[in-house]
């Protein structure tokens, strides 16, 4: 491949200023509820993420998490393969970093059957007010330190930006939810 590289350019400039947000929190909760399309729970102090969890998704028969606070009735861990986690109504995630400019949250995919994040027909992402920050640029440089303190480990090395539930208007141009992944998604703020 080197051999029949024909022309290289350099790495863009980066210095440029970055959007930031004085209040990071509420805009993260802002672009969720509108942009994003999710819904947003704020977890208070003594809140049962299961009742709420109950509450936002009544109607779910199955629900998936790797979580040890969450009531799941599979887990991705002990699952023997991903088509197991088929007919999954609800996935419960822990998400690393938010982003507040465009509502994104890292779900590090640190689970033996990362399809919960894929096959579940609504996905629960627990987001912690303190990882929340104002740009992309933050969101990079949170998970570059936070692989850094892991002494060569990599918590947070593979995983996926999640914004809103999965959409797309590219089929007859009429707008489809769940066309690749969760036909809804609600994010429990804590």
């Amino acid at each position: 491949m080197r051999q029949n590289v024909r022309e290289t350019y350099d790495m863009p400039d980066l210095s440029f200023e970055k959007t930031t947000y004085a209040a990071p929190v509420a805009e993260f909760i802002k672009q969720t509820t509108t942009t994003a399309g999710a819904k947003l729970i704020e977890v208070k102090p003594g809140d049962d993420l299961n009742e709420l969890i109950k509450q936002a998704y009544p109607d779910a028969r199955v629900i998936a998490s790797n979580l040890p606070s969450i009531k799941a009735d599979r887990n991705p861990e002990t699952v023997s393969c991903a088509q197991d986690l088929d007919g999954t109504d609800v996935g419960v995630v822990e998400g690393g970093v938010a982003c507040a400019e465009n509502a994104c949250v890292w779900v590090p995919m640190n689970m033996k059957q990362k399809a919960i994040l894929f096959i579940s027909e609504s996905l629960v992402i627990i987001v912690h007010r303190e990882n929340i920050v104002s740009n992309m640029h933050e969101a990079y440089e949170w998970l570059k330190e936070k692989d850094a303190s892991l002494e060569g480990t990599s918590l947070y090395g593979f995983g996926t930006f999640i914004s809103g539930p999965s959409k797309t208007a590219d089929i007859e141009q009429s707008l489809v939810y769940g066309a690749q992944a969760a036909k809804s998604l609600t994010v429990l703020l804590i």
